[in-house]
């Protein structure tokens, strides 16, 4: 499934260069070693090829998209395996403020007012299996409600199939009416009960929660280190 989506060296299609000497099955296991360890490139322990090829590799397979691909593959193998449609028809949507590293620069970071965080923020969809469809980097200042607009669009243009979408009180207000009248999406807010305090465990939101505890897991994703967005989505991906 993974070795259809590398990228072709340059030599094999017709544009110069020397053969690649490292196996892109290492390359693979160096760039999600350096997300779940959080390490930087240049350490990246000497088992793994150079660090610079392996950054060469991750610039090309984020430019191109292969990531989203590939998780794409797995996610609907994993649909097929628990007996549902390889295309979901409903997606929970929530977003994640993380501190920016020295290395975010100013124009791409913000701050949260109500979690009282400096960084970016994380807009994710996810299939009622917690999986990802979609994810969006921000700052850390924008609105859920602004945000969501992209990412319930960037939802509607890769998954057709989708009717229904859960989410939170901080997307209440126009977008519900956006997400019925322009992407013909039924955008229902769970929102928590009133007369209860503390923790507790809300329907269909849960399952975004988790995946957000999962993405937290991986160390380079405790924070921001990235001085793009598409590098931070890329590492969420």
């Amino acid at each position: 499934m993974v070795r259809p989506l590398l990228p072709v060296p340059a030599w094999l299609n017709g544009r110069g260069g020397r053969p690649e000497s490292y196996c892109h099955r290492q390359v693979i296991d160096a760039v999600r070693y350096l997300v779940a360890e959080g390490v930087r490139w240049a350490s990246l322990p000497r088992d793994f090829p150079k660090w610079r090829a392996v950054y060469r590799f991750f610039r090309r397979w984020r430019d191109n998209d292969l990531i989203k691909e590939l998780y794409g593959r797995l996610r609907a193998r994993l649909r097929e395996l628990a007996g549902k449609d390889t295309e979901p028809t409903a997606a929970i949507i929530d977003s994640q403020s993380v501190k920016g590293d020295a290395t975010v620069p100013a124009r791409s970071r913000g701050y949260d007012a109500g979690k009282k965080i400096n960084g970016r923020k994380r807009h994710i969809a996810t299939d009622t299996f917690g999986l990802l469809l979609t994810v969006i980097v921000t700052a850390a200042s924008v609105s859920d409600r602004d945000a969501g607009a992209d990412l319930l669009r960037a939802l509607r243009e890769r998954h057709h199939a989708l009717r229904l979408v859960w989410a939170d009180g901080g997307y209440t207000g126009w977008l519900v009416t956006f997400a019925a009248g322009v992407l013909a999406l039924a955008l229902t807010i769970v929102k928590r009960p009133d007369d209860i305090t503390g923790f507790t465990v809300l329907p269909r939101r849960w399952v975004v929660e988790r995946t957000f505890a999962w993405l937290i897991r991986a160390r380079r994703l405790a924070r921001d280190y990235e001085t793009r967005t598409d590098s931070a989505e890329a590492m969420t991906w």
